[in-house]
């Protein structure tokens, strides 16, 4: 695949399209870049959840020379079962042991995760107890690093109760929509100030 002046490797899909979102990306697909510097994980295809936001940012890092995979998680609906409210159609959102794996191979991790605060904010805090790298949250409902603090979220101001910790916020990220070209230009400048921090080692590995 070839993407601005580079040519980066990614694998796009795990098997035949299935069903609405599914036409973009399947759930258990893992998009692997040349190199592992930065994975986008996005929410199982379904009615309301397709992955077209992650999608069009990751394909936007690719043409601005950033290596990002992209994970279409299994689990990727609902809350986690720790969540103070259920949501997703009954289901439990959860991390496969593979998941977990693909993700820590990986210096910096992009989440998005929907639109409900009180939903994303439990998914977000879900993986990084599963995960010790740095992450940038997508979402669409404004939302602060206090507001992650607040539930035990470790961020760049503050140490929590979870491995990872949040280390960017793009809010007004909107799931089946087309994603703003001022977003994207956020994200882009984000995503390359945390990868020079983490080489400048400012985001240390938890104990």
């Amino acid at each position: 695949m070839v993407v601005g002046r580079d040519t980066q490797l990614v694998a796009c899909r795990k098997g035949q399209a299935l069903g609405l979102g599914g036409g973009m990306a399947q759930r258990g697909t893992f998009a692997k870049a040349w190199r592992n510097d930065v994975i986008a994980i996005a929410m199982s295809p379904g009615p309301r959840h397709v992955p077209k936001p992650v999608c069009e940012v990751t394909t936007e890092l690719r043409d601005k020379g950033v290596n990002v995979g992209e994970l279409i998680l299994n689990g990727g609906d609902g809350t986690p079962a720790d969540a103070p409210s259920g949501g997703g159609h009954g289901v439990a959102f959860g991390l496969e042991l593979e998941e977990i794996d693909i993700i820590g191979r990986h210096k910096l991790l992009i989440e998005h995760h929907g639109n409900v605060k009180a939903h994303f904010i439990y998914k977000v805090r879900f993986v990084l107890k599963k995960v010790n790298i740095p992450s940038i949250v997508l979402c669409q409902s404004p939302v602060t690093y206090e507001d992650f603090e607040a539930i035990g979220v470790s961020t760049r101001n503050k140490e929590g109760k979870t491995q990872g910790k949040v280390v960017g916020i793009v809010s007004g990220i909107v799931r089946r929509e087309d994603v703003p070209q001022e977003k994207l230009n956020e994200i882009v400048s984000k995503v390359r100030m945390c990868l020079r921090e983490i080489e400048q080692g400012k985001f240390t590995p938890s104990e």
